[in-house]
C-alpha cells in the first residue's frame, strides 16, 4: 500500500480525478445534507464529502432537484450517490448531476433500508449482479466524470456469495473505485465489519477500493487500512454529531499530533449554527431534522443530558435556540 499521505487517484474516462485525502465522507440519508457538509468541510478542506443519497426517480418526477443544483456554491470535492434499478433514469439523473458540478457519480448498491431494497435497490442489487453490470455501464459510458459504487459484501452471509466476483463484475463494467462496507445486507449495521474480506476484495481488483465500517475513531482507521491494505476510509455513522471527525482522522493518517476536539461550548456553538443553517435552508421543518443533530452534538459535559431532553421537546425553534444560548453563558 502507498503512503497514506500520498494522492488518491481515481482514473475517469474524461480525466482521472486526485483527492488530496483519503479520508471520504459516507453519504447519509437524512444527515448529510448541505449545512452537515459545510460543518464537515471546515475540519476537512480536501475530503471528499457526498450528497444525501438521491433517488433517480425522485429527480425524474421534478422532486429532490435542491440535492443536486446546491452543489455549486460549495468548495471542495462532493460526490452524487444516486440510488434506483432502471437504467436510463440513472442515466439522467447522473447527467443532471455531472452538469450541477459533482466530483463523481456514485451508485448505491449497499443501503439495507427496505424503503429502498423492496424495489430491488440499494444492497438489493447484490442479488442482481447482471442489473448491477448493466447500471454501472450505462452510466459509466454517459458521463465523463468517475462512477464509483458503494457496496457491502454479501446479501447474505453465505458460503455460495463470492463478494470478490461481485466486486470484478463492477469493476469490468466501468467502475472506477469501490467502497465497501464490510457487513452483508443481511447484517445491517449490527455485528462487526470484517475488514479481512475487504482485504481479499482489495487484493483482487486494480481500481481503488474504500474501507467502510466500525471506522469510530484515528486508532480504527489505521487498524482498517492495515488489515484491509485499502487506498482510504470511508466515516459513517461516527461522524453524526462529531462532523470534526474526518478531520480528526486525516489529521492522524497525515501524521499530525495534537488534534483539537471541540470541548463543551464548541460542540454547543455548533448545534446552534446547525440549527440556524437548518432553518434557514428548511424552514419550520428545520427544527425537525435539526432535533437528531443536537441530540448527537450536546454530549460529553456536564448538563449534556438534561440540555438534550429539552432539546428534543422544544416545540419551536426560538425555544430550542434560547436553550442553547442560555448554555452557552452557563458555560462561559
Amino acid at each position: 500500500m502507498t503512503s497514506h499521505t500520498a494522492e488518491l487517484i481515481i482514473p475517469g474516462k474524461g480525466r482521472e480525478r486526485k483527492l488530496h485525502s483519503r479520508v471520504l465522507q459516507s453519504p447519509l440519508a437524512g444527515v448529510s445534507d448541505q449545512v452537515f457538509r459545510k460543518l464537515v468541510r471546515r475540519w476537512a478542506p480536501e475530503s471528499l464529502l457526498f450528497t444525501e443519497m438521491v433517488s433517480a426517480q425522485r429527480l425524474e418526477r421534478g422532486h429532490s432537484h435542491y440535492k443536486i443544483e446546491e452543489l455549486s456554491s460549495e468548495k471542495g470535492p462532493i460526490g452524487v450517490q444516486l440510488f434506483d434499478t432502471r437504467p436510463t433514469s440513472m442515466v439522467e439523473a447522473a447527467i443532471k448531476a455531472e452538469a450541477c458540478g459533482a466530483f463523481l457519480i456514485d451508485i448505491n448498491m449497499g443501503c439495507p433500508a427496505k424503503k429502498v431494497t423492496r424495489k430491488g435497490g440499494g444492497s438489493g442489487l447484490l442479488k442482481e449482479p447482471e442489473l448491477a453490470e448493466i447500471l454501472v455501464s450505462k452510466v459509466a459510458n454517459a458521463i465523463q466524470i468517475p462512477v464509483t459504487v458503494k457496496t457491502r459484501l454479501t446479501s447474505v452471509e453465505d458460503a455460495s456469495c463470492n463478494p470478490v466476483s461481485f466486486a470484478l463484475r463492477l469493476q469490468n463494467a466501468g467502475a472506477q473505485l469501490l467502497t465497501i462496507h464490510g457487513r452483508t445486507r443481511a447484517q445491517g449495521f449490527s455485528g462487526q465489519a470484517n475488514w479481512n474480506t475487504i482485504s481479499k476484495i482489495k487484493n483482487a481488483l486494480t481500481i481503488p477500493v474504500i474501507a467502510n465500517g466500525d471506522v469510530q475513531n484515528a486508532d480504527d482507521a489505521l487498524r482498517c487500512l492495515s488489515i484491509t491494505g485499502a487506498d482510504g476510509v470511508m466515516i459513517g455513522r461516527g461522524s453524526m454529531g462529531a462532523p470534526w471527525l474526518v478531520g480528526e482522522i486525516d489529521w492522524a493518517l497525515r501524521g499530525k499530533k495534537g488534534f483539537k476536539v471541540p470541548g463543551a461550548k464548541e460542540k454547543v456553538s455548533l448545534a446552534l449554527e446547525q440549527l440556524e443553517g437548518l432553518l434557514e435552508s428548511r424552514g419550520e421543518n428545520g427544527l425537525h431534522i435539526a432535533r437528531k443533530h443536537m441530540s448527537w452534538t450536546c454530549k460529553g459535559f456536564s448538563g449534556a443530558n438534561s440540555l438534550r431532553y429539552s432539546l428534543v421537546r422544544a416545540k419551536t425553534a426560538r425555544e430550542a435556540k434560547t436553550l442553547l444560548k442560555k448554555q452557552l453563558l452557563s458555560l462561559n
